[in-house]
């Protein structure tokens, strides 16, 4: 009976986990897709009156962290690829060190 209630629980734990996992991944990649559609738009030269412009750079603001003004270069759009770049990297690390953490509680 004991041994059921055991394994009943490892396979909620395993779906909480497994659950947690997909949230996660999904959720680390929309933030780097965010900050990178940020940067395409502004490289492209998007509209900035646009409405899909800019509902992604008032998303894009606060998901760069303090990274959005890191490093100041002269050219704006520099500064923009770089420090939103950097933001997105910092994410998918974050993504990858968060995932790895949760799998282990499996």
């Amino acid at each position: 009976m004991a041994e059921n209630q055991t394994s009943a629980g490892h396979g909620v734990r395993a779906k909480v986990v497994g659950a947690v996992t997909v949230a996660v991944g999904w959720a680390g990649l929309a933030i780097a897709l965010v900050l990178v559609a940020h940067v395409v738009l502004t490289v492209g030269k998007a509209n900035p009156d646009n409405g899909i412009t800019s509902t992604i750079r008032v998303l894009a603001e606060p998901l760069s962290l303090g990274f959005h003004d890191l490093f100041a270069p002269q050219d704006p759009t520099l500064g923009v690829i770089v420090n939103f770049g950097i933001a997105a990297l910092f994410w998918l690390f974050a993504r990858s060190l968060v995932l790895r953490l949760v799998r282990r509680l499996d």
